[in-house]
């Protein structure tokens, strides 16, 4: 965002200098001839008599000022540029704001930081750029592919996320290929080997300078004479009579050449640029060089910069520049409200989950149960397939809940009844989650008439193809033979008639009850009589002296009831707050048997306030012994694999070890000894929490497997998955002995770094199958 907003500046940088100093860089024209270079570097000595001249700038403009270049002082990359008036070599006032827009570019192109440093992070970013721009296009990739229509326009009547998704889609698409010209262009200059390698193939590729030999100390260099550049203009002026621009480089020495670069005016670009080397003595032309005659790598490195200003194409070619430099914050905003969006409805999902978990049917009672399936991008599927199965469930329905992104054409032809919960996404596909799905059942040639189905399709009627991946299932499984129990139900924008319409289904397919508990069901959520009162009995700091923020174990005691199992997680309701405040959900580290609830909690300082985190401040700093906590314990059987002696490799960090700890206590209770924890913090000496613990289960041998990685330290090993591809051969081993793999930690770094390291070990194939069979389960944050 950073990044764009100052490149948008830069694209009129010219235009908003000359529009801010008039007089400066251009002047009155007047009835009189210009002055020569000659001129011009004489008055420029008047005017600075203790600067060397090193470059005068000319165009062929009239009114045009000249631009003279002087000498850096030692240690500067830069030395001043001073305006002379055309016409009598005056001196003109100096040009403001350019220092302004000189930290403008410093900001663009390094982040304010040292050179080298600056460009390694700014090339980083315009990757990340460019995997963003070409992700999103797939993402956004339509149905029908050639109508222009689909690629480039929405309905702006669209509400909500519908609205943010086609003004970020559709946007994005407009402005995509100024987005890879960016990126790549930024990526070449970032990283000198891609840059050498891009010279290497455009054959512009220049040896390394030799390092120049150190001066003598106390020798001063001798002083450089003025050079006449008389004869040199005329010579100049001879060769290249349609010149636009000159840039004159003056020799240090007057037996050095004189060097000209020069554009021509029907120069293709402003950097279509030829050189002359002329002898300053005589005015002999030493070598030419037109644009024209330069190979064809070379001219096409000559484009780089225009087009990454977009002076390539013009005027219009910097307005477009600039309209996609100041999208870029945009794409910011409307892409974290989208993200915010779907994390809100998978949070409201899993609390959902969670309710219809306890309520299952004992045992025995699951004769001819019901399959709710669904398929859902935000969550709003899985939350709504989530409240019609509890309220099933509550009127004595045995259901099975499953995703899309685990069901199968076989899984599917052995329940009776099915129905089916379907989001659509974009133009009418499905969701990421589904295209699985989708695929095999177009693929399938199973038999479906004994299968009663009803689906619920959630869309967005603005869309072209309202309900689309909805239609597309319903049409499918007709075809196969399944018998509709209802008519396909359209959801426009969580309409409540439709929904009402789904309970009236639910009604003759099950019951008066049912019905009646699913109307409930669809319009009501988890409120507050699901908390407990329990009381804080201890708070003990685990890393003193850390450079990380503190963490702190914090125990609560209360009403112990049924108990939970490992990997559960509790939801901390901080309303000494006062009204409006959404739960904080934590990861439990304690088992039932413990007798109380145990958390490892990170304390979190707001970034804008550096005030603590609602939750974590009033749990680890705020509220005093014995004070009430407002504690509701969810179930989490995605993190939960049951009773098992299987081998089971427990990886984390930070307070990730909550997660893991807890299946580690469950874990010793059932005499289970072969665990594997892989557990990574910052200093060994400050950051070691739980060791007593860990080293105690060692000890007792219910860890003989154990790698502490500490990522601050010289020799601490690293990051988790450093130490897991250090220790590859054993993974595979415990893999191939049926092990089950529980990750805990961070979604940010640690997760995605594991789930990598794991793919590489085993490969991304059987990784998935682990997943589908329930032995890589993961709780992240």
């Amino acid at each position: 965002m950073v990044i764009g907003l100052t490149g948008a500046l830069l694209a009129f940088r010219e235009q908003i200098l000359d529009a801010l100093n008039p007089g400066v860089r251009n002047v009155v024209v007047q009835d009189a001839p210009v002055l020569s270079p000659q001129r011009f570097a004489q008055a420029a000595r008047l005017a600075r008599p203790h600067e060397r001249v090193a470059s005068i700038i000319l165009y062929d403009t009239p009114g045009s000022s000249a631009r003279v270049g002087l000498a850096p002082a030692p240690g500067e990359r830069r030395g001043e540029t001073i305006y002379l008036n055309p016409y009598n070599g005056a001196l003109l006032p100096e040009l403001k704001y350019d220092g302004f827009f000189e930290w403008n570019e410093r900001m663009h192109r390094f982040l304010l930081m040292e050179r080298d440093t600056g460009k390694m992070f700014s090339g980083t970013l315009a990757f990340m750029l460019l995997g963003l721009t070409l992700t999103g296009l797939y993402l956004r990739w339509p149905r029908r592919v050639w109508d222009w229509r689909t690629w480039l326009t929405f309905d702006p009547r669209m509400k909500g996320r519908s609205f943010l998704w086609g003004l970020h889609s559709v946007a994005g698409t407009w402005v995509l290929v100024v987005f890879v010209m960016f990126t790549l262009s930024g990526v070449y200059w970032a990283f000198d080997p891609i840059r050498n390698m891009a010279d290497g193939w455009m054959g512009t590729l220049r040896p390394p300078r030799e390092a120049a030999a150190p001066k003598p100390k106390g020798v001063k260099p001798p002083k450089s004479e003025p050079v006449d550049l008389s004869a040199s203009w005329q010579t100049f002026e001879k060769n290249a009579p349609n010149w636009q621009m000159a840039f004159l480089r003056l020799p240090e020495r007057a037996a050095a050449p004189l060097q000209i670069l020069w554009v021509a005016k029907d120069a293709p670009h402003v950097r279509a640029r030829s050189s002359m080397s002329i002898n300053p003595q005589t005015g002999e032309l030493v070598k030419n060089e037109l644009y024209a005659d330069k190979p064809v790598g070379a001219r096409i490195q000559s484009t780089i910069y225009p087009l990454h200003i977009g002076t390539y194409f013009g005027v219009t070619g910097q307005i477009i520049v600039f309209i996609a430099a100041l999208a870029l914050p945009g794409f910011g905003i409307t892409g974290w409200m989208l993200y915010l969006d779907r994390r809100k409805q998978k949070r409201i999902a899993r609390a959902e989950r969670a309710q219809f978990a306890a309520g299952a049917l004992p045992v025995g009672a699951e004769d001819d149960p019901v399959l709710m399936a669904y398929a859902s991008q935000t969550g709003q599927a899985e939350r709504l397939a989530l409240q019609s199965a509890a309220a099933l469930q509550k009127a004595g329905v045995a259901v099975h809940v499953q995703s899309l992104e685990k069901l199968t054409p076989p899984q599917l032809g052995k329940y009776r009844r099915a129905l089916f919960v379907a989001s659509s996404f974009g133009e009418g596909e499905p969701p990421d989650s589904a295209r699985r799905f989708a695929r095999l059942l177009t693929a399938a040639r199973e038999e479906l008439k004994h299968v009663q189905y009803a689906v619920l399709a959630l869309g967005d009627r603005n869309y072209a193809q309202f309900c689309g991946f909805g239609h597309t299932l319903d049409q499918r499984l007709a075809l196969m033979g399944a018998q509709p129990l209802h008519p396909m139900i359209e959801v426009d924008n969580g309409d409540a008639g439709a929904l009402a319409r789904w309970g009236n289904a639910l009604r003759g397919l099950m019951g008066e009850g049912a019905a009646d508990a699913a109307e409930l069901a669809l319009s009501t959520a988890a409120g507050e009589a699901d908390y407990a009162s329990w009381r804080l009995e201890k708070r003990v700091l685990l890393n003193p002296g850390s450079i990380g923020l503190p963490l702190y174990e914090i125990t609560l005691r209360g009403a112990i009831g049924t108990g939970w199992r490992p990997g559960a997680l509790v939801d901390i309701w901080p309303d000494h707050y006062g009204d409006g405040v959404a739960p904080r959900r934590y990861s439990l580290a304690s088992i039932t048997q413990d007798g109380t609830l145990q958390l490892i909690v990170r304390q979190v300082r707001c970034a804008r306030s550096q005030g603590l985190g609602l939750a974590s401040g009033w749990l680890t700093d705020q509220a005093a012994i014995g004070d009430e906590v407002r504690v509701r314990v969810i179930a989490n059987p995605a993190f939960d694999a049951g009773p098992s002696s299987a081998p089971a490799i427990y990886i984390g960090n930070g307070s990730g070890l909550a997660g893991l700890r807890s299946h580690l206590r469950d874990r010793v209770l059932q005499g289970a000894r072969r665990n594997w924890l892989i557990f990574g913090e910052r200093q060994r000496e400050h950051d070691a929490i739980c060791s007593e613990e860990i080293q105690g289960l060692r000890d007792k041998g219910y860890l003989p497997e154990l790698d502490l990685v500490y990522s601050r330290d010289a020799n601490g090993g690293g990051y988790v998955q450093d130490a897991m591809r250090e220790r590859a051969a054993a993974l595979r081993a415990w893999i191939d002995d049926g092990a089950l793999i529980f990750v805990c930690g961070s979604l940010q770094g640690m997760a995605g770094g594991v789930d990598a390291a794991l793919a590489d070990i085993i490969g991304r194939t059987r990784l998935d199958q682990l997943a589908e069979a329930g032995r890589y389960r993961r709780d992240v944050y």
